[in-house]
């Protein structure tokens, strides 16, 4: 299973990742959390140590340089656009309890200088990911989904777009599903996060009617207090825990029925 995961900033979307990829690993499965957010703290949320440590691969420049033929920041009239990646995972993905940890740093802009060879090698390792891989794939992204094309869009089987009761998480979620239509990616869902109350519910699925649903969290002081703490929050809620086992189940209930 590929998963991609968005949402505005602050809506708790690396905490349904790192809970996600702990109860995929729990049930046995292979798994590869990819960080492509910028502000990167999956390795923190998941209990790696020393997250602060962790060097993305778009900031690896002898790798780029290898892979590529082209050093980042050096101008270039020629580099490999389709750079081998297939033993990236084994040589630079971090393991812990059955997780395998990927960050991938950020996707650079046009007009801020020579970074194509960058983007090319993170392309070409998602889109490896996604496509070539057999494990459970699960990408925490920021609201855009620069990490994603038209080749790798098809091997995602949902984006998860996570939204809290607000104005502003819900008009992200239409910009996501409008930015993923645009690369042919459609099945788009929502997980509703930090749910209060039944009006809090009530408010989020009456503001995505057409939506599909894969579950809600509910809010726990717990998890806020443990991020405080500098903790991982990801045992620190037991009903946390429990509705994002519900939305596993309903995850894998999407997959059967695909098969049938």
């Amino acid at each position: 299973m590929k998963i991609a995961i968005s949402g505005k900033g602050g809506v708790g979307k690396t905490l349904l990742v790192a809970l996600l990829s702990k109860i995929f690993a729990e049930s046995g499965y292979s798994v590869i959390a990819i960080d492509a957010d910028p502000d990167a703290n999956l390795a923190a949320t998941l209990g790696f140590p020393h997250p602060e440590d962790i060097t993305p691969i778009s900031e690896m420049s002898d790798l780029i340089e290898e892979r590529t033929g082209v050093r980042p920041g050096q101008p270039a009239l020629f580099f490999k656009l389709n750079p081998r990646v297939d033993d990236i995972p084994e040589k630079y993905a971090l393991k812990q309890n059955g997780i395998r940890l990927m960050r991938m740093g950020r996707i650079k802009k046009g007009g801020t200088g020579c970074y194509c060879p960058e983007n090319a090698l993170l392309q070409a390792l998602v889109s490896h990911l996604l496509v070539t891989r057999d494990e459970v794939v699960i990408l925490d992204m920021t609201a855009g989904i620069e990490h994603l094309g038209r080749g790798t869009a098809r091997a995602v089987d949902w984006l998860i777009v996570v939204v809290e009761p607000g104005r502003r998480s819900i008009e992200t979620a239409f910009n996501i599903r409008k930015l993923a239509s645009e690369i042919g990616l459609q099945n788009v869902a929502v997980v509703g996060n930090k749910v209060r109350s039944q009006s809090d519910r009530d408010f989020i699925t009456s503001s995505l009617p057409d939506f599909v649903f894969l579950g809600f969290i509910p809010y726990d002081q717990a998890v806020v207090d443990a991020d405080l703490a500098n903790l991982s929050p990801l045992d620190s809620s037991r009903q946390v825990k429990t509705a994002v086992k519900d939305i596993y189940q309903a995850l894998l209930s999407t997959v059967r029925s695909k098969i049938k």
